[in-house]
């Protein structure tokens, strides 16, 4: 819940600093519904492109102030993050729900962003990669194909904390998530699935948990507010 019209400098910035992209990298910026037709037009002719932070499973109804994925498709988003972590916990998003919503933007020809990870409670307690697949299985439609969506593991505990989860932490995770898409995708198709790691990524340890096996980008907080610090991730992803 960041973001007025005076940021649109920024994400001019930002569109202007990505250009017409690199090769084998892409460049997304989820931003409030309130900019996001703003904010398509902004990027307009650069690489980088725009989502939407969240979306209602229906397509139109008795929704008071819910946005469905076709409203953000037509607003000129091309991907949409469901199941974050704020939105499991403030909102009491399942993954039932959250299942529903990626389902949702696959209707609209969106692409889901979607997040699972721990608390700090469930990684004391060693229950860090059983909790990850029941969200996996869960959080994934059926029927959705490994060519349709992203999967950006945010450890809970490292998000806005100023903590960051070790590369030896990260690798466990996103390697047992592989290996769980992999059960449901088959090893080619999974092989693909991005995996993106979301827990207080900024420009200073961004090219250390790239570089990480199985991590393939970064789901961006606090460092995506600024076009400078966006930017500079952005040049260490490969």
């Amino acid at each position: 819940m960041n973001g007025l019209k005076a940021s649109l400098g920024e994400i001019r910035d930002a569109a202007a600093g990505v250009g017409q992209g690199k090769a084998g990298v892409e460049a997304l910026l989820c931003v409030p519904a309130t900019l996001l037709a703003l904010a398509a037009d902004a990027v307009h002719g650069s690489a980088l492109k725009i989502g939407g932070e969240t979306c209602h499973p229906a397509e139109s109804g008795a929704h008071t102030g819910d946005i469905s994925a076709e409203m953000l498709a037509d607003a000129g988003a091309s991907h949409v993050i469901v199941g974050h972590s704020e939105r499991r916990t403030d909102h009491g998003e399942t993954n039932e729900i959250v299942a529903a919503q990626a389902e949702a933007a696959l209707r609209a020809g969106l692409t889901p962003i979607i997040c699972i990870g721990e608390s700090l409670d469930q990684r004391k307690a060693g229950e860090t990669l059983d909790f990850v697949a029941s969200q996996i299985a869960g959080s994934i439609p059926d029927g959705a194909e490994a060519d349709q969506i992203v999967l950006a593991y945010e450890p809970i505990w490292a998000i806005g904390t100023g903590e960051v989860a070790s590369p030896a932490q990260i690798d466990e995770v996103h390697t047992a998530i592989r290996a769980r898409l992999a059960d449901r995708f088959g090893a080619d198709a999974a092989s693909r699935i991005p995996l993106l790691y979301g827990g207080s990524m900024k420009p200073g340890n961004a090219a250390e948990i790239l570089d990480v096996a199985d991590v393939n980008g970064g789901l961006i907080g606090g460092a995506s507010l600024k076009a400078e610090d966006f930017l500079a991730i952005y040049a260490q992803a490969k």
